[in-house]
């Protein structure tokens, strides 16, 4: 069964995501940004959701996960949470 790690930045907003994102683009640190602006209890540790597999996530979430390029960060990502940019460490 495929397995994959992967960090995330949770906001409320697109706009936030979006600025968050180009942050990240001009060479950011994930990790930091995560702790400082992510809603999610996984932004204590900068955003690292550790080791999962498929259907552990919300739907929109694993697409990117398992389907989208690694070590890249996508979003935002629409989920019932919130705004999500989520980048994938390793996909197996």
């Amino acid at each position: 069964m495929a397995k994959a790690s992967a960090r995330h930045i949770l906001v409320k907003t697109k706009e936030e995501a979006e600025k968050l994102k180009r942050q990240l683009a001009e060479g950011a640190d994930f990790a930091a940004l995560a702790k400082k602006h992510s809603l999610c209890p996984s932004g204590k540790r900068g955003g690292d959701l550790g080791e999962f597999g498929p259907g552990k996530m919300v739907k929109a979430f694993d697409n990117v996960v398992f389907k989208m390029p690694v070590l890249t960060v996508h979003g935002p990502i629409k989920t019932k949470f919130g705004f999500h940019l989520i980048e994938t460490i390793y996909r197996t």
